[in-house]
């Protein structure tokens, strides 16, 4: 189940990207190490805590340090939940879930960037990526950057680097690339 919500999360971002690239972020996705950050997340540790029976706190702690056993958890809550809510429920949940997982795939999987400046050099454009905002301290900032070409916005994205934002602003650009040419088509 893990595996198709998150499939069928990504699918539509990347209609015409090739299976193994699709392929390669899924696999990432639902990594245990990314379904260990899920747990953490959504709380999976301290609700176990909590539901623990007195003198048993111990064993729990052993439970919680366990990465196999909370991506089991999120896994088999993922199970339950499809048993009780059904299919679009959980996996529109599931995909909600794992976006900061599904973010961070694509970011070291797909390099927006390269992908954008390679499009626009066979019309002939260039993009230049521009910080227009810096928010936070500097050990917690955010940065909001813009992909212009020809002086006009096509993309903008946020992120915790500059490096995050700029791959943000391409994947926007893209986007909107993908839009400008499924309108010029149909």
């Amino acid at each position: 189940m893990l595996s198709i919500a998150v499939s069928r999360a990504l699918f539509p971002r990347f209609p015409h990207s090739t299976a193994g690239r699709l392929t390669k972020i899924r696999a990432q996705t639902v990594s245990r190490r990314a379904c260990v950050d899920v747990a953490h997340a959504i709380g999976v540790p301290e609700r176990m805590r909590a539901s623990a029976p007195a003198g048993y706190e111990h064993q729990v702690e052993r439970l919680v340090s366990s990465e196999s056993v909370l991506a089991e958890a999120v896994e088999a809550g993922i199970g339950a939940c499809l048993l009780e809510h059904g299919f679009d429920r959980t996996a529109d949940a599931v995909a909600d879930a794992f976006e900061p997982q599904i973010e961070r795939a694509i970011g070291s999987v797909y390099d927006f960037k390269s992908e954008l400046q390679e499009r626009l050099a066979r019309r002939g454009e260039l993009v230049a990526y521009r910080v227009v905002s810096e928010e936070g301290p500097p050990h917690d900032r955010m940065f909001e950057t813009v992909a212009e070409v020809g002086g006009e916005q096509l993309g903008a994205g946020s992120g915790r680097s500059k490096k995050e934002s700029e791959q943000e602003a391409a994947r926007t650009a893209l986007a909107a690339l993908d839009e400008d040419e499924a309108r010029a088509d149909g």
